[in-house]
């Protein structure tokens, strides 16, 4: 038998989840049989799967050994961490992700990427260990395509991860972004409405003005905030967060973003050869309820120092 003791980073999630975090070689079955058969127990009683765990409660796990054995999974982080932050505090931390980086890995042990850079950073502040956690790791709230830059929102604790993926869900997150499009928009300002479905062979969205089956609804705010003959600079809201919204609905109303050659632009190449478009997620307002723990963000912007383009 062992005995775990619930910390903060592993209050409110559901037992079951919890346990195939901990323990990732044991059976589905045999966790559901252990717990009809009394063999895994909160405070010593009988409880089920959905039980939300609390800080403080005590885990009985009559389970073989060998599900135990299991050694921790180890974080691939780079040696040297590089991140520009634009504001951390002890729930936290906003970073301004560069052209180029993936913000998740794409492969087993990849570490050039923005959560590993973010996971690395607080590792040498002291503020994160994975061999002490038991089920929680910082993780990011939000994503950005490789080639788009801009503010990327990480959450330090299990409690403040909870907060900003609900007030991301309720739109209570406003996100903004800075754009260079194509050619001459008119009207200046406006919202685009349309209808996306995604094309799995070329990782690429069809925009359609109706609804059709298997597309979501995207809505996107725009205010041009200067104009050139040949391009715009655009201030963009997100009323929706899609896959490829902006990059797909500005090239829908023929204004693909500058250097986005998915969408139909002519490629801009980065140093490295890359091609990349024209776009960064410059701004961030929060709007999380009076009640929240993290309603002292309330009313903020938040916005990247350099726009590189």
């Amino acid at each position: 038998m062992k005995e775990i003791t619930i910390a903060a980073n592993d209050a409110g999630q559901r037992l079951d989840k919890f346990i195939t975090k901990y323990m990732p070689s044991l059976p589905t079955a045999m966790l559901y049989r252990g717990l009809r058969k009394k063999r895994i127990k909160v405070n010593g009683g009988k409880t089920d799967g959905a039980y939300r765990l609390c800080e403080g409660d005590v885990l009985q796990l009559y389970l073989n050994d060998e599900f135990f054995e299991t050694p921790k999974k180890q974080v691939a982080t780079p040696q040297a961490p590089e991140l520009k932050v634009i504001y951390e505090d002890e729930n936290i931390l906003l970073a301004d992700k560069p052209v180029g980086q993936l913000v998740h890995d794409d492969k087993p042990g990849q570490t050039d990427t923005a959560i590993a850079h973010i996971r690395a950073y607080l590792m040498a502040k002291g503020e994160y260990d994975p061999q002490k956690e038991q089920s929680f790791a910082p993780a990011l709230c939000n994503r950005l395509d490789r080639n788009t830059s801009g503010i990327v929102i990480a959450a330090k604790n299990a409690a403040a991860l909870r907060e900003i993926n609900a007030a991301v869900k309720e739109r209570k997150v406003d996100k903004y972004y800075q754009c260079l499009a194509e050619g001459v928009i008119n009207p200046p300002t406006g919202v685009l409405t349309g209808f996306l479905r995604k094309n799995a062979a070329d990782n690429r969205m069809t925009v359609f003005d109706t609804q059709k089956p298997n597309t979501v609804k995207a809505v996107t705010a725009y205010r041009v905030m200067e104009q050139g003959d040949t391009r715009c600079r655009v201030e963009v809201e997100l009323l929706t967060g899609r896959t490829h919204q902006i990059r797909a609905q500005f090239a829908h109303m023929g204004h693909p973003l500058c250097g986005d050659a998915k969408y139909g632009a002519t490629p801009v190449r980065t140093r490295k050869g890359r091609a990349w478009q024209a776009l960064c997620a410059y701004r961030v307002r929060f709007r999380f309820d009076e009640t929240s723990p993290l309603s002292y963000l309330n009313g903020r912007d938040f916005c990247v120092e350099h726009i590189p383009f």
